[in-house]
């Protein structure tokens, strides 16, 4: 076995140069300009931002073994199980759904808009379900897991998320209109900014990006989304554009009273893929087990995390509910003073 240049794919692999190579080997500069060219362009950014991130917060000393150790073993897990199944299941949606479309939205400026607006429509329910469905959350509380923000997050997920995210966002843009050349090109778009919002603080401190704030979702609202801070629970699910999240009353930004604390509301043992990976799905399990009858048990499976059958709920509503009515009384007794 050539070791050698095992080593150089699997870098190649990570840093997703094979497309720029073949193209620099063929001298054929050109395929920049297709929607492929334009991917195989900004594929490789994420990864080369990650060993920077890693690096300058090795040399600040402010990166831990236990910030990266998770999502980058789980990054390796997923390649080895599910490689190919993602782009599967999206070819399949396409297949099934696209023909039921009232219209198509070609590759044009305001076909690109419309997509757009309807791919964030995509994701905000493939993500709001993986937080409100037990099952789902299961599948997506990897990605949650991780104690600190960084470029390593991104790789932080169970192989059959991508394939659960794909049916429902691709599904819902097929329906809609948005034409299978349009979906590449907006999922190429997405994935880089998707990658880009989980830059950490080692890189941007504040992660505000400007004017660019009040304008799209920038990584300070991404690290919102990641905190375990019963005031920012459930908020800002959209991807790029925060449309849905302000239709829908989920948007928050980082207040400087309320520092983030990244992770889930339970404690995931240190270093332990295992956990991280399947900690929930156990968690699950017994519940559902213990649950009396039929229906308490599958209702496990499709109420919120924190729902229990003999009603002591501790779902991040409630959590939320509670926060607000002391925050109340605490008004009321200053105000008493």
């Amino acid at each position: 076995m050539d070791i050698l240049g095992w080593i150089r794919d699997q870098l190649a692999g990570f840093f997703s140069l094979g497309p720029l190579l073949d193209m620099c080997a063929s001298g054929d500069y050109g395929k920049l300009l297709t929607v492929d060219g334009f991917g195989s362009l900004l594929a490789p950014v994420i990864p080369l931002l990650l060993v920077f991130e890693l690096v300058r917060g090795t040399l600040l000393r402010r990166s831990r073994r236990v910030e990266y150790q998770v999502p980058l073993l789980v990054m390796v897990l997923n390649r080895f199980i599910g490689a190919f199944l993602s782009i599967a299941m999206i070819g399949l949606c396409i297949g099934l759904f696209n023909r039921f479309a009232p219209f198509q939205a070609g590759l044009t400026w305001y076909g690109l808009l419309y997509g757009y607006v309807v791919w964030e429509l995509a994701h905000f329910v493939y993500h709001f379900l993986a937080h409100k469905v037990r099952l789902l959350w299961c599948l997506h509380s990897t990605h949650h897991a991780p104690v600190a923000m960084n470029l390593s997050v991104v790789y932080a997920h169970i192989f059959l998320e991508a394939t659960y995210a794909d049916v429902v966002r691709t599904s819902i843009c097929m329906l809609l209109g948005v034409s299978p050349p349009l979906l590449v090109l907006i999922m190429i778009i997405d994935g880089f900014w998707g990658s880009f919002i989980h830059l950490g603080e080692n890189v941007l401190r504040e992660g505000k990006l400007g004017v660019l704030y009040r304008l799209v979702l920038t990584p300070s609202h991404h690290r919102v989304h990641h905190a375990r801070n019963v005031l920012y629970m459930d908020t800002n699910f959209c991807n790029l554009l925060p449309i849905w999240d302000r239709v829908f009353g989920t948007y928050e930004e980082v207040r400087e009273d309320a520092p983030i604390e990244y992770g889930i509301t339970r404690p995931v043992k240190p270093y332990s893929v295992l956990d991280a990976y399947l900690g929930e799905f156990w968690l699950l399990g017994k519940d559902v087990w213990h649950a009396p009858g039929l229906r308490n048990k599958l209702l496990y499976l499709v109420m919120p995390p924190g729902w229990s059958h003999d009603g002591n709920h501790h779902t991040a509503k409630v959590a939320k509910q509670m926060l607000r009515v002391e925050q109340a009384s605490e008004v009321h007794a200053e105000a008493g003073t």
